[in-house]
């Protein structure tokens, strides 16, 4: 390990939200990991029988309106959730960064062509967007997923764009040009690794984002079919019954609230030690 890495992850250690994050994300993706284990019940076997069931040994959560354990539903959810927040992360930054990096290296026409693009899609609120394209493509959770990928591509090409323009007039980039250095390995070797930084805050924050806004649409009817274990799904098919059976809704919401905290405390911990300007 360089002395910078250890820097950081020293650093990182002694940031208590951070960790606190950290240990949170840890153990939602240990519980996706060990879901078939962990869950006392089949999350999509109903009985109508044990419907709004409170909390009890045999039902650690409750049950909801068709009898489903509501602790089984929250393990596979976790499931879901994490998968969502990283395939739509993955999928966003691939491109987001592409552009960004394009444009902010060349600059002129291609820049202003990428980022025009990148404003107007920026100008449609995110969840209005993301609806828009669910409608086009129609309502799956895999087509939800698409939606929050695409909406969340604006803001990494932007932050790629930002740090690009920076970097391209180091010194260290000019001297490569001077060699005669590719446009292709100045990007990946001089230009790319600099831009790391706030990538990664940003990827953090973005797949607290990610899960949060899925589970909106989910919530709305536009995402995850009804009966899937998936949180926002959950909490639209029980919100009638906040009143008479307030466990069926606070469990998935409650469970949203920690892991979308999780990853907003490690993404601003990431930031304070990444970043050199600012002190922990």
């Amino acid at each position: 390990m360089s002395g910078n890495s250890r820097r950081i992850h020293q650093s990182l250690l002694r940031h208590t939200s951070g960790m606190i994050g950290f240990s949170i994300i840890l153990s939602f993706v240990l519980i996706a990991i060990l879901a078939p284990f962990i869950a006392t019940h089949d999350p999509r076997e109903a009985d109508v029988i044990a419907g709004l069931k409170g909390w009890s040994s045999e039902h650690y959560f409750g049950t909801d309106k068709a009898g489903r354990d509501i602790f089984s539903r929250i393990v596979y959810g976790s499931q879901i959730s994490i998968k969502i927040g990283l395939v739509a992360m993955s999928f966003s930054i691939s491109i987001g960064a592409l552009v960004g990096i394009i444009a902010g290296y060349y600059g002129g026409w291609v820049d202003n062509t990428f980022m025009r693009i990148m404003d107007m899609m920026l100008a449609m609120p995110s969840i209005l967007l993301a609806m828009v394209i669910i409608t086009i493509l129609g309502q799956s959770l895999t087509n939800a997923i698409i939606a929050v990928s695409i909406v969340y591509i604006p803001q990494y090409a932007r932050i790629l764009r930002a740090s690009v323009l920076k970097i391209r007039e180091e010194e260290y980039v000019m001297a490569a040009r001077v060699i005669g250095a590719s446009d292709i390995r100045i990007m990946t070797t001089a230009v790319i690794p600099n831009c790391l930084a706030p990538l990664i805050v940003q990827a953090t924050l973005g797949m607290g984002a990610a899960i949060l806004d899925a589970a909106g649409l989910s919530f709305l009817g536009l995402g995850a079919e009804i009966g899937e274990p998936e949180w926002g799904a959950m909490l639209n098919e029980n919100r009638s019954l906040i009143r008479r059976a307030p466990w069926t809704v606070m469990t998935p919401g409650i469970a949203i609230f920690l892991i979308v905290l999780g990853f907003n405390l490690l993404g601003d911990a990431l930031r304070d030690v990444l970043d050199p300007q600012v002190k922990t």
